[in-house]
């Protein structure tokens, strides 16, 4: 049963009017970027994947690395699009999300896409001057190869945005209001997933890289299992005599203390002798000072079994910071 109201002015009906406009906003905003991100797409499927398949600049394995599931992407979007453009929001977004395990597959293969990128611009003088020429297309509008490989990851983003708030903006008794309600928690969850993944791309990342720069015993076998936090100098002050220089790696799991090699040691200068690692399950911190927030800086005294550390720094944010990291690493190991 509609309600009446008695004056100009309706409440539930003012309330309904801003759904619609916002609802029509959303849908107009998503299908003026479904058509820009498809023609995106095609360029590259055009004028890289189809061409290169054609002229047989990059063998079959590194053509595949380096796009991934792009044309199946591509492919998606070519199906969605006439959805949107006839006002089949519900419909089309929900025959959409079948093809939402491409966007997982990408992101696993996002890395490995740009290690393949480069090693090829690198090695490969044919491919690197047939990327040159492509990119010099006036279609691309000035953007690199590098530029539109994340594409796909960023309209995922994009497509949560603004399926959510479709949804949101639609009324229960719409006819697509389930269809809706279902693509933007489906594609939420991918997005979630998409997230997950990079996330653990970066840390590997991380993980790579310290584990480069150190070398020592104690340093091996970093790469298994644990979270990259954060890094950085820190003075060790001892039982006597003056306080020490050391750079430190937090990870979820241990604090790892490294001293610089010196500057003209013949094979490792510019890395860092592990010293000693700490298991954050059996830390104990607190500040010893270093709490008013003044320009002294401050001092974290962090208990273990067997040993204490007192660690100083003269800028007091950065201590604040790794005092949060520490007790968040802490945390997660009790």
């Amino acid at each position: 049963m509609e309600l009446s109201c008695p004056g100009s002015r309706c409440p539930v009906q003012e309330q309904r009017a801003r759904w619609e406009r916002k609802r029509a906003c959303t849908a107009r905003e998503l299908l003026e970027t479904e058509r820009r991100y498809q023609e995106q797409l095609g360029l590259v499927a055009t004028y890289f994947l189809g061409i290169l398949k054609a002229k047989g600049t990059l063998r079959p394995p590194e053509r595949q690395a380096l796009f991934g599931s792009w044309e199946l992407i591509y492919g998606a979007s070519q199906e969605l699009l006439p959805y949107l453009e006839g006002g089949c929001w519900g419909q089309g977004l929900e025959g959409f999300c079948r093809h939402l395990e491409l966007y997982n597959q990408f992101a696993a293969n996002s890395e490995r896409s740009q290690t393949t990128l480069q090693e090829q611009l690198k090695k490969n003088k044919g491919f690197r001057r047939f990327v040159r020429l492509q990119e010099g297309r006036p279609e691309f509008g000035g953007l690199q190869l590098q530029d539109l490989l994340p594409l796909p990851l960023q309209r995922l983003q994009q497509y949560e945005n603004l399926v959510v708030a479709l949804a949101e903006n639609t009324g229960p008794n719409s006819p697509d209001h389930q269809q809706l309600t279902r693509a933007a928690r489906l594609i939420s969850e991918t997005a979630q997933r998409v997230h997950t993944i990079g996330q653990k791309q970066k840390n590997d990342q991380h993980l790579r890289r310290v584990q480069a720069l150190l070398s020592g015993r104690q340093a091996k076998g970093l790469t298994s299992g644990r979270w990259f936090l954060r890094q950085g100098w820190l003075l060790v002050v001892p039982p006597h005599g003056e306080p020490r220089p050391r750079m430190f790696f937090l990870f979820t799991d241990v604090l790892l203390m490294a001293k610089p090699r010196p500057p003209l040691h013949l094979l490792r200068s510019g890395t860092f002798a592990c010293k000693a690692l700490y298991p954050m399950a059996q830390c104990h911190l607190s500040r010893v000072f270093g709490h008013s927030g003044g320009p002294c800086g401050g001092l974290l005294s962090l208990s273990f079994p067997h040993e204490k550390l007192l660690l100083m720094s003269t800028d007091q944010e950065e201590l604040s910071r790794w005092y949060h990291s520490l007790t968040w690493a802490i945390s997660q190991k009790n």
